[in-house]
């Protein structure tokens, strides 16, 4: 696998309480990920990506870390992680954890100290802030899990920052010294052998000094992208709480680091519902982040052409340098069979897949999402996010998309050995298992193995630039750029047949079940399907 393994590489993300349980605990473990790795490496990705697993008093379920160095007993040992990284690259699949560096748990040790007084070691480590004379917070800054972003500590008689949870305090990097040991964290996993990480929340870093105000969004420009509508989040411009330049400094710093030892990569989460592209730009510029992503296509809207030539228009014109990474699922949202679904169902997910996996850039591909599982109903006695336990009925959480790995017809779906698993499985996955999905020739299962090989063996669609980006109300298509040949790529996202003008010369592609026509200077695309045509002469 080349240095730049990354560059178009597709990373398969798993939530390690829900993939699979070998203690018979009910939850799942890193030796049950060992056993399962087989499956990823079946279906053709090049990397995994593990939700956090280090030691941590699980408040918002691993991202909430008590120990950076450790792994939580839950999830097993550190020689049960090094067994899981020596089978993983024997498998030929990369491994990148995800580090939650923004904020630790109030039950780290750094924290322990620094509440303790104004002038302890550690003293300054977190961001601290006096109340107002009326005894009220700094400022107006909003935790996305509802409330204020400050939390009254009365050792300190100060408040400290928490954009998330009370129990999730920010640490504050404008200490270098809380730099240099976050990045100690970093040596000490690159070191194990990890192959690169998935930051959370790359943009909520530094906080601005002055602690501004953040100025309030009229009702028009709010969206929904990033916290439900029902959060008041959504009522502020987050200029000042996240998003500061000192930011691009750390990333370099960073970059340094990894650049220190061979072939390893980093992608950003950039959570910003104003400006992420902007911010995703900035961070993939040359010498800091390899790559980000933002949530343009994780949002509840409908997927159309004319929004993903945006999104795509976007990228290009504001990150020319820059590479992104895209994905239509993950841990903190709406699962896309659900989401991005209207009655045209199956095809249309299979679509939805195909473009996902066509488009410029890395891609990231959820558990559950190659058997096309939908959202799950977890009902309000059974949740375990406390953003949804908050924002209940109108936001239903982060646990629907989180329930257990459903993998063949024994109990608990092949998950669990246990009589009750930490979220239920939902009765109408049980009919879309792996085991269920194996024995089936024209599957999703089946399907994404077949699109991801079909990807590898056209260079183009894994690392080509793209050109001739266009899309009408009903078709998105352009060209991925190869050394071994140019491909043209459409995709009609109507419930009716497509046709569009083609005078190029080239050739049909059979790719996992799409059959469009071409014929007499015109390509026909049937309902929710795709084209790819190999051009002439244009190698």
């Amino acid at each position: 696998m080349s240095q730049d393994w990354w560059r178009g590489g597709v990373i398969y993300q798993i939530y390690p309480r829900s993939y699979q349980d070998s203690t018979g605990n009910g939850q799942g473990d890193l030796n049950g990920i060992t056993q399962r790795l087989d499956h990823i490496a079946s279906l053709g990705v090049d990397s995994v990506w593990i939700s956090p697993f280090f030691k941590s008093p699980m408040k918002d379920f691993g991202y909430d870390v008590s120990d950076y160095r450790a792994i939580d007993p839950c999830f097993g040992t550190l020689d049960d992680f090094d067994a899981l990284l020596a089978r993983a690259h024997e498998l030929g699949l990369k491994i990148m954890i995800d580090l939650v560096l923004s904020h630790t748990s109030d039950q780290h040790d750094w924290f322990a100290q620094s509440r303790q007084s104004h002038d302890n070691a550690k003293s300054d480590w977190y961001v601290w802030a006096d109340p107002k004379p009326d005894g009220t917070p700094p400022n107006n800054w909003l935790s996305i899990f509802g409330g204020s972003a400050w939390q009254w500590e009365p050792k300190r008689e100060q408040y400290y920052l928490h954009n998330f949870l009370t129990s999730q305090p920010d640490l504050n990097f404008h200490n270098t010294d809380v730099q240099d040991a976050l990045l100690d964290v970093v040596k000490f996993w690159l070191d194990r052998g990890v192959d690169g990480f998935r930051l959370d929340t790359i943009n909520f870093y530094f906080h601005d000094q002055k602690l501004r105000d953040n100025p309030a969004l009229s009702p028009d420009e709010r969206n929904a992208s990033i916290a439900p509508a029902v959060n008041p989040y959504n009522h502020q411009n987050h200029l000042y709480d996240k998003n500061q330049p000192e930011n691009l400094l750390f990333l370099e710093r960073l970059r340094r680091l990894m650049d220190k030892y061979d072939d390893r990569t980093i992608v950003g989460e950039v959570g910003d519902a104003q400006c992420g592209l902007d911010i995703v730009a900035q961070y993939t510029k040359p010498g800091r982040v390899h790559m980000c992503y933002a949530f343009d296509f994780l949002s509840p809207e409908p997927l159309s052409a004319q929004k993903t030539q945006n999104i795509l228009s976007d990228f290009a014109n504001k990150a020319p340098d820059g590479w992104p990474c895209w994905a239509l699922s993950n841990h903190d949202v709406v699962r896309h069979a659900t989401r991005l679904s209207t009655t045209a169902g199956r095809k249309q997910y299979q679509m939805q897949g195909a473009l996902l996996l066509s488009m410029e850039g890395s891609a990231c591909i959820y558990q559950g999402e190659e058997l096309g599982l939908p959202e799950a109903d977890v009902p309000f006695e059974a949740l375990q996010d406390p953003y949804g336990i908050t924002f209940w009925p109108e936001f239903k959480g982060r646990d629907g998309c989180r329930t257990p790995m459903v993998w063949d017809d024994s109990a608990q779906a092949g998950f669990s050995s246990a009589d009750k698993t930490w979220l239920p499985i939902d009765p109408q996955h049980l009919k879309m298992t792996v085991a269920h999905q194996e024995e089936q020739n024209d599957s999703l299962l089946h399907f994404y193995r077949q699109f991801l090989a079909f990807r590898k063996s056209h260079t183009a669609l894994v690392s080509g630039k793209t050109t001739a980006l266009n899309a009408t109300p009903s078709v998105l298509h352009f060209i991925r750029i190869g050394d071994s040949g140019d491909i043209f790529c459409a995709f009609n996202f109507t419930d009716e047949p497509q046709t569009i003008p083609f005078e190029q010369a080239g050739d049909v592609l059979t790719a996992s079940g799409f059959t469009p026509q071409l014929a007499n200077g015109a390509l026909t695309i049937a309902p929710h399907a795709a084209a790819f045509i190999a051009l002439k002469g244009n190698s």
